[in-house]
């Protein structure tokens, strides 16, 4: 394989000087040299056809001995120094210090139809940021990673990608749900492609340690590569690098609403500079549309980062960034001037995402009250959030098609539609009907406008984890049916229809169909 090797954040960065691969506290430079841990019995389960292209690789190199040997971790490519990056953060609203790359290792970055990329995997092995972890990964988790993050791009939403994903013949140690049965697994590597993986805590580590040098080389750096419209030398930019990167934050989690996906640990370690979606640990995805839903068990109690409160979170986790940089500018204004500035993006933003669900043609004020209605409606009894907005997509604004026949199909348990959340339904029904009546556009074309903005298809939990099962048995069909339906996921492709169901009853409270832990 040949690449064009372009290490920008190694070559303009300096590393920890001390090389030993021993857990510590990393008190200089921004990244330490580690070498991946060979794997017992490497194979190559799936890789993303997408990626290969986007990256420059030919099919034939990743049926290669060496592909296998370079992305499970057993080789490395001449004139590349592989690491792992320093960072801190807060987790669950607490200052953490120092985290890192305990389980990441980044391989190289290269050039490719002019675009940037860096490589890394996922699960290979300690580094001297896994603190009492061994820096491995396992099957289950790897195969949510993989599928998640080539999922989430054909959906629309911006996130870091997956290259191969492989056994690596090793068995990995895990207690699944930490409550003191652990278990051996089968080990996995996911190879995960961005054009950076710096997070707020690659920033929020330096102002901690009141290293304000170190910060400022690091922003100067970020600006200069990822931000180049910018210039790196005045306090304004900095500012307005903040700026970019609070807008592309909420862009994200704009999308993430949309669609009902529920990160699970926004920590600001989790939250990507460049406004990706990243680190797919206990993620989910609405099935009943609720607003306190969050699926990581270790957020049962507090909740968070439920689905509800990811916005909020997201400002939150900008206000920590905003500490961070502000030793670089001195001036509370500006910083507060975009942070208010978030906030009334979002009002306006949220509206106008809702207002496209509903394929409402020119929103105005009063929809608001639609909006709110509706959302009381779906709260009454368990309603599937993806199958109520595609299905709502076939109703005729003269009310031609009765409304609650239309999306009966999106509702969990029918016996629990009392008379009062039926009449509930119909005023809703109503409503809705003498507002589209007041649009322009035909129905035809409001259906094709909803069904390009309310997928058909999302990775549901329960899809995963049946392909998890499946290959923990040998099989992996299942992953490659899923990746291949995931790159449609707007389309009917009737030859999957069957993906098109409501979460089955046998997984509302099965470990990795419902909540899920940290574990992996």
């Amino acid at each position: 394989m040949q690449f064009n090797i372009n290490n920008l954040f190694t070559e303009a960065l300096p590393a920890d000087p001390n090389f030993e691969n021993s857990r510590r506290q990393v008190m200089q430079g921004y990244y330490s040299f580690v070498s991946p841990k060979e794997t017992a019995a490497p194979q190559l389960l799936h890789v993303s056809d997408e990626m290969l292209n986007a990256l420059g690789i030919s099919e034939e190199e990743a049926e290669s001995k060496e592909f296998l040997e370079v992305f499970t971790g057993n080789a490395v490519l001449p004139d590349t120094h592989p690491y792992a990056m320093l960072y801190g953060g807060h987790q669950f609203g607490h200052w953490a210090g120092q985290l890192g790359d305990g389980r990441a290792i980044n391989l190289f970055e290269i050039d490719n139809d002019n675009k940037h990329w860096a490589l890394q995997l996922k699960g290979a092995g300690e580094t001297p940021y896994s603190r009492s972890a061994d820096g491995l990964a396992v099957l289950r988790s790897s195969i949510r990673e993989y599928l998640m993050s080539e999922a989430m791009h054909h959906l629309g939403i911006p996130t870091t990608r997956a290259l191969s994903l492989a056994l690596t013949g090793d068995s990995v140690l895990r207690d699944v749900m930490y409550d003191g049965n652990p278990a051996y697994e089968k080990g996995a590597v996911v190879c995960r492609v961005a054009p950076s993986f710096l997070r707020f805590g690659n920033y929020q580590i330096f102002t901690s340690r009141n290293d304000i040098a170190g910060l400022q080389k690091l922003v100067i750096f970020t600006i200069e590569n990822y931000f180049p419209e910018l210039d790196a030398s005045s306090k304004e930019n900095y500012l307005k690098f903040f700026a970019e990167v609070s807008e592309r934050t909420l862009e994200m989690i704009i999308h993430w609403q949309r669609v009902g996906f529920v990160h699970g640990v926004m920590n600001t370690d989790n939250m990507s500079i460049l406004g990706l979606t990243i680190d797919y640990g206990p993620y989910g995805w609405l099935e009943g549309f609720e607003w306190g839903w969050t699926p990581n068990t270790t957020d049962r109690q507090h909740k968070r980062y439920r689905y509800g409160n990811q916005p909020n979170i997201g400002l939150w986790n900008l206000y920590q960034l905003a500490n961070a940089l502000y030793p670089l500018v001195e001036e509370a204004d500006g910083f507060e001037e975009i942070l208010d500035r978030y906030k009334e993006d979002y009002a306006k933003r949220s509206f106008q995402m809702m207002a496209d669900k509903l394929g409402l043609e020119a929103p105005e004020e009063s929809d608001l009250q639609l909006i709110a209605d509706l959302e009381e409606c779906l709260q009454a009894t368990e309603t599937d959030m993806t199958i109520f907005f595609r299905k709502l997509a076939d109703f005729k604004k003269d009310a031609s098609v009765d409304g609650l026949t239309l999306i009966s199909e999106a509702f969990y348990t029918t016996e629990e539609i009392s008379e009062k959340i039926q009449n509930q339904w119909k005023q809703w029904f109503q409503a809705y009907s003498t507002r589209l009546q007041q649009d322009q556009q035909s129905d035809e074309a409001r259906k094709k406008a909803m069904n390009a903005t309310n997928p058909k298809y999302v990775l549901r939990n329960y899809m995963a984890q049946l392909a998890i099962d499946a290959a923990d048995k040998g099989d992996y069909s299942l992953i490659d049916e899923l990746y291949q339906l995931l790159k449609k996921p707007y389309d009917d492709q009737p030859e999957y229809e069957k993906w098109y169901a409501k979460r089955p009853e046998w997984a509302r409270d099965k470990v990795g169909c419902s909540m899920l832990s940290c574990s992996s």
